[in-house]
């Protein structure tokens, strides 16, 4: 593949508007932080809704699902960037909170943060 078909596939996916970017870790080989179908219901509503509110890629918000975030408890976890911010328990009602008042409304949802005490 040539540069120029990877530079037009790129924009063509509106990956040149990106912000922000979840990564939801669901569909593990061997699933340790949650069952395998409580972390494909996440990841279904998460993609399912970020297209439904228009937020998908050219919309400002990509997603991707990962195999493994490394943390293996409380699941499906999640982490978005360029925050840095990462998430526990991220059920679909807890990924609702998650976009509207962190990926829209720029407010960390403090109650499903996973952060060191200090």
């Amino acid at each position: 593949m040539n540069m120029e078909k990877l530079c037009d596939k790129f924009i063509s996916l509106g990956l040149d508007k990106v912000k922000k970017h979840i990564f939801l870790c669901c569909g593990q080989t061997k699933p340790k932080c949650c069952s395998l179908e409580k972390g494909l219901e996440s990841w279904i509503y998460l993609k399912e809704r970020l297209r439904e509110l228009n937020l998908s890629e050219a919309g400002g918000i990509a997603r991707s699902k990962v195999d493994c975030l490394r943390i293996c408890m409380k699941g499906p976890i999640a982490v978005v960037y360029p925050d840095g911010v990462w998430y526990h328990s991220c059920t679909p009602e807890v990924l609702e909170r998650i976009i509207q008042e962190h990926l829209i409304g720029g407010t960390i949802v403090c109650e499903y943060q996973i952060r060191p005490s200090t």
